[in-house]
C-alpha cells in the first residue's frame, strides 16, 4: 500500500492526481482507466475540500492506493462532515448544459467511471471513500 497526505487545499491536487496516476499506471491500468482514476479522485477531493471541511486549510486528506492482480484499490480518508450520497440527485446529462444543475456531477463521475465505489462514515475515525478500478471491467 502507498500513501500520500495532503492539506485540503485545491493546489494539493495536482499532488494527488500525480501520485494516483503513477501508480495506476504501475498497475497496469490502460490509458482511458488510468484518466478514469486521476479524474474520480480529484472530483472526490474536491468535493471532501468544498463539502466535508467546508473551504480549504481546514483538514487533511489522506490517500491510500492498492494494487493487487484485479486492479487499484484507493481510500480516500478524512475527518469532515459526514458525506450523504443518497442525498445528491443523479444530474439530467441529457439537459442542454445551461439548464443543468451544477451538483451531483462528481459523484456521477466517479460511479460511472470506476467498478465500485463506497461511503463509510465514522463519527470517532471520520469518513472513508473506497473506489475500485479492475484492470479488466467486470460487469
Amino acid at each position: 500500500m502507498k500513501t500520500i497526505t495532503v492539506t485540503g487545499r485545491y493546489e494539493n491536487l495536482v499532488k494527488l492526481a500525480d501520485f494516483v496516476r503513477q501508480i495506476a499506471q504501475e498497475a497496469g491500468l490502460d490509458s482511458f482507466a488510468v484518466y478514469s482514476v486521476e479524474t474520480a479522485v480529484e472530483e472526490a477531493c474536491t468535493n471532501i475540500i468544498e463539502h466535508a471541511y467546508g473551504g480549504e486549510g481546514k483538514g487533511s486528506i489522506k490517500c491510500s492506493c492498492t494494487v493487487d492482480e484485479a486492479g487499484l484499490t484507493i481510500q480516500l480518508h478524512d475527518k469532515g462532515k459526514p458525506f450523504k450520497p443518497e442525498e445528491v440527485h443523479s444530474p439530467n446529462t441529457k439537459a442542454p448544459l445551461k439548464k443543468r444543475d451544477s451538483h451531483g456531477l462528481g459523484l456521477f463521475i466517479m460511479r460511472k467511471w470506476m467498478d465500485d465505489v463506497r461511503f463509510e462514515f465514522n463519527t470517532e475515525s471520520g469518513n472513508t471513500l473506497t473506489m475500485v478500478k479492475y484492470k479488466e471491467h467486470k460487469s
